[in-house]
């Protein structure tokens, strides 16, 4: 009969991949990451001052007490009364003696609300607050 193999004379399977459904899946998630990215940076939008300094490494256990320009506390991006700050800070504490603490003010915040929110900390019983700032710009 001239047509040999088990498929009666027709073409075997031909096996190739199509990409088409992966580029797809691949642009989604691009997108997905391009929208959430933005909205996973901690804290409030400060203007920070520009200091010289060496950057820390950052870790799971830090938290980040935030000055706005109008003088508002924030504890990572929750708004706390200024009334209530000592006491938040006590029970952080309390909850997590070796609690690491940044202080991350806007530039144009009164030296005396910065050093009367580092007051309250020591008083909370945190040994150390590390100031934030941003890098200085290099001059040519």
């Amino acid at each position: 009969m001239g047509m040999s193999g088990p498929s009666g004379g027709k073409r075997g399977v031909m096996a190739e991949i199509n990409v088409t459904p992966f580029v797809d899946v691949m642009l989604v998630l691009l997108i997905i990451f391009m929208i959430t990215t933005p909205m996973m940076v901690q804290g409030m939008d400060v203007q920070l001052p520009r200091a010289q300094g060496s950057p820390l490494q950052t870790t799971e256990n830090q938290m980040i007490i935030s000055i706005s320009a109008d003088g508002e506390i924030y504890i990572n991006e929750t708004h706390i009364p200024s009334e209530t700050i000592r006491e938040r800070l006590t029970a952080i504490v309390a909850a997590n003696p070796e609690q690491r603490v940044f202080l991350k003010a806007d530039g144009s915040v009164p030296y005396a609300r910065i050093a009367a929110l580092i007051g309250a900390a020591k008083a909370a019983g945190i040994p150390n607050v590390g100031l934030v700032t941003q890098p200085e710009l290099e001059t040519l």
